[in-house]
């Protein structure tokens, strides 16, 4: 056997994965009886050899629409913390994105956004991480990503403890216009986290990743 196949059988495993999961249908009738009605849609951004990966809460309904996660003021302003440019942002290897639910879950009779279905994480979350490069810089962005994390706690303790991680792991609110006041009520964030994160986010840009 050449010194390469096991890494080729690898890589191979990972795009099956990543093709089972664009074909998804776990949750077609739960998603028929939501206000919204839809259909599932998983929104994939995945790469074997990406540097950073977001573990995130799941697709809102502009992404279900066009395809394209944090294409919006969430996204901007996560762009923003992390000093990334919007190309940069989604050039096709640099960014992972591994939500608790890959499908927008779909609205209630208020218009709010329903909860991921927990059978998308328990079914796909662990695979997904699996696959994606071992050395790499993870953003866990909001509560409900946070809840899978080790001696889970609320999310403003687990942001507080930044610096009590796992190397390369950042917990971070939510980037909606949502958490602003949380925002103004807790400036650290801006002012110790964020340059941290930021000087992570360009070594790891510059170095690159590889499996491991």
């Amino acid at each position: 056997m050449s010194p390469d196949a096991p890494a080729l059988f690898a890589r191979l495993r990972t795009c099956r994965l990543f093709a089972r999961l664009r074909t998804c249908r776990l949750c077609a009738e739960r998603f028929a009886a939501t206000a919204s009605a839809h259909a599932p849609r998983p929104i994939v951004r995945l790469h074997p050899d990406a540097p950073i990966v977001i573990v995130s809460q799941a697709p809102g309904r502009q992404a279900h629409l066009s395809g394209i996660p944090f294409d919006d003021a969430s996204g901007r302003r996560l762009r923003d913390w992390m000093g990334m440019e919007e190309a940069e942002f989604f050039a096709p290897r640099t960014i992972s994105i591994a939500p608790m639910g890959f499908c927008f879950p779909g609205n209630d009779a208020a218009g709010g956004d329903l909860p991921p279905p927990a059978i998308c994480r328990e079914t796909w979350h662990a695979p997904v991480m699996a696959a994606l490069p071992g050395r790499r810089l993870t953003l866990v962005v909001g509560a409900m990503a946070q809840r899978v994390m080790p001696d889970a706690r609320a999310m403003t303790p687990t942001v507080r403890a930044w610096r009590d991680m796992p190397a390369g792991t950042y917990p971070l609110p939510h980037p909606s216009w949502r958490n602003t006041p949380w925002l103004r009520r807790n400036p650290w964030f801006e002012a110790e986290l964020l340059p941290h994160l930021r000087r992570d986010v360009a070594r790891v840009l510059n170095e690159g990743v590889s499996n491991g």
